[in-house]
């Protein structure tokens, strides 16, 4: 990939602005005619052509092989609840460096959200995109995934009213979900 220095002056912004275009050209196709460049400075375009032609030439692979070694869980199964939860956490650790952020776990025990780690996140495939400020979400649970789980532990009032409004039903009771955790986040 084309390093890409940020240079200060214009004449340098649209040098690199060619370039980018030039290298972005195999792959433009009718969705780049959404983005409204003259709405952005040459500065911004670039910023954005680096991150489309980033998005393109970045490889798909399970989120285990992000890591140097592979990240690789033993199976639950054959752990101690004391071994599984340092493993998750030395986990939850490491896809943080990666830039993978979880989200709605509370409602999880360790060895659950072990699990979920183990069966779900390390196999799933995703773009491995080599950006400073490209962050991985994985939200454990929502409103369309587990309508019950969402609204008692993470729904704030204003979601709560609303799914009320919408369904004419009371909501269930918000609790503190049962496994208040720091997880790692992006800001």
């Amino acid at each position: 990939m084309t390093e890409v220095r940020f240079p200060k002056n214009e004449v340098d912004l649209l040098l690199l602005n060619a370039q980018l275009r030039d290298e972005l050209e195999p792959f433009m196709d009718e969705s780049v005619e959404l983005v409204d460049a003259s709405q952005m400075s040459t500065e911004e375009e670039n910023n954005f052509l680096q991150a489309m032609l980033c998005w393109e030439r970045s490889p798909v692979i399970p989120i285990s092989q992000w890591f140097e070694p592979e990240l690789q869980l033993p199976h639950p199964d054959t752990l101690s609840d004391r071994n599984l939860s340092k493993l998750m956490w030395d986990a939850v650790e490491r896809l943080a460096e990666q830039h993978i952020y979880l989200q709605c776990a509370d409602h999880l025990s360790d060895r659950q959200l072990y699990c979920v780690l183990f069966r779900d996140i390390l196999p799933a495939t995703e773009k491995k995109l080599d950006l400073p400020e490209n962050n991985l979400i994985w939200k454990l649970v929502d409103l369309d995934s587990d309508t019950e789980i969402w609204l008692t532990y993470y729904a704030d009032d204003e979601e709560r009213y609303q799914w009320e409004f919408e369904h004419g039903r009371i909501p269930p009771a918000h609790l503190a979900p049962p496994f208040s955790r720091k997880l790692p986040a992006p800001f």
